[in-house]
């Protein structure tokens, strides 16, 4: 008899959750969400599948090659799945919102899917939440972001958060009047400081960036080691915008510092950061000020960042129980049931005079009218 072995198998990268997983996905979307709001971000939702071009013209540096496409049998234009939903945020401030005050805050929770996972992560399907105030990039803005992430995280169940600050424009800024560079090299000097490549840096002419390589780890220590670099100034007002925001950060997490950081960070412009927690592997999230692309020359500025919470949500599946659970014997009162449910009780009610609650996983039984423990 010839048995179909791949029936059951699912394409690599993507997963189930199980009811632990549901369940602490379900308390994570709900208290971050919930912190999104009370801060008054207003909550959009947008739809999984857009055309190609509307996905990939709302910010500089979207790659569609990451996303799945296909084409529209109806309009016979290519579509994509989403990959991310900043994007689409992008594009509902800059049409349906358009004539909404600014600054405008909105937030959103969804699946994003891309073709490959990143780096040695091959997930492929992911929740992705996150805040966006569009209209304003200021260090007050940044620091409202900054603070929402610490919050939403904290919500959610993280410990030990930590926050790495960036400067994705910092080549730029300095290769146009402070540290001279050809434009054929701001690239090359780009990628060799992401590597942490100091011979590749010299090789590609950036030895005068070679200091940028030290101003990294500790905030403290590493702004202190930036500023004395900044002989010129021409980073006079991103270092005391990152001091500021990092003083309103308080004993809330652990801040560190790599200014020459670029990976992830395509679309960021003068701040970025990325957020981590305590017993999460890899990043939880990134954010930043960015520039969404409408149909003036300039844009418009916004601020924002994106969590990914799957690896905080296994985590917490792991380590949080279920709750109490009520088994309803068979011929249980209807109306007493309904009133312990009113009050919290999660019941099992019995299909069958036979079903025990043991074997159903219950750790209450009703008896008469009470919850007795089992």
């Amino acid at each position: 008899m010839h048995h179909d072995t791949d029936r059951d198998l699912l394409p690599e990268g993507l997963g189930d959750r199980l009811p632990a997983q549901a369940a602490a996905a379900g308390r994570v979307r709900r208290a971050m969400t919930d912190a999104f709001a009370s801060h008054g971000y207003a909550r959009v939702e947008t739809p999984t599948i857009e055309f190609e071009k509307s996905m990939a013209s709302r910010m500089v540096g979207v790659k569609p090659r990451r996303m799945f496409r296909l084409v529209d049998p109806i309009s016979l234009r290519t579509l994509s799945l989403r990959s991310d939903i900043t994007v689409q945020i992008g594009r509902i401030a800059a049409t349906s919102l358009a004539a909404r005050p600014r600054p405008l805050r909105l937030c959103y929770c969804g699946q994003v899917l891309t073709i490959k996972g990143d780096g040695l992560d091959p997930t492929r399907e992911r929740l992705q939440l996150g805040a966006e105030l569009i209209g304003n990039d200021s260090v007050a803005a940044a620091a409202e972001i900054v603070a929402l992430a610490i919050e939403a995280l904290e919500a959610a169940g993280a410990t030990g958060i930590s926050i790495d600050f960036t400067l994705p424009d910092l080549v730029d800024t300095l290769a146009a009047e402070a540290l001279p560079l050809p434009p054929s090299q701001i690239e090359a000097v780009r990628r060799e400081l992401d590597a942490k490549d100091a011979g590749g840096l010299v090789d590609a002419g950036g030895q005068a960036y070679l200091p940028l390589l030290y101003a990294i780890g500790p905030f403290d220590d590493a702004i202190a080691r930036l500023a004395a670099f900044d002989a010129g100034g021409a980073l006079a007002s991103r270092i005391a915008a990152l001091r500021e925001i990092a003083g309103r950060i308080g004993g809330r997490a652990r801040v560190t510092l790599d200014p020459s950081e670029r990976h992830g960070f395509e679309y960021q412009s003068w701040l970025g950061f990325t957020i981590y927690a305590a017993g999460v592997q890899g990043a939880l999230g990134r954010g930043g000020t960015y520039r969404i692309l409408g149909e003036a020359a300039e844009g418009e500025v916004a601020t924002g960042f994106s969590l990914y919470p799957d690896r905080l949500i296994d985590l917490l599946s792991e380590t949080t129980d279920e709750g109490a659970s009520l088994f309803l014997p068979w011929g249980h009162d209807a109306e007493t049931a309904a009133r312990l449910r009113a009050i919290g009780w999660r019941t099992v009610a019995a299909l069958s005079p036979e079903d025990d609650a043991l074997t159903l996983g219950c750790s209450h039984q009703l008896t008469g009218a009470e919850a007795v423990p089992l």
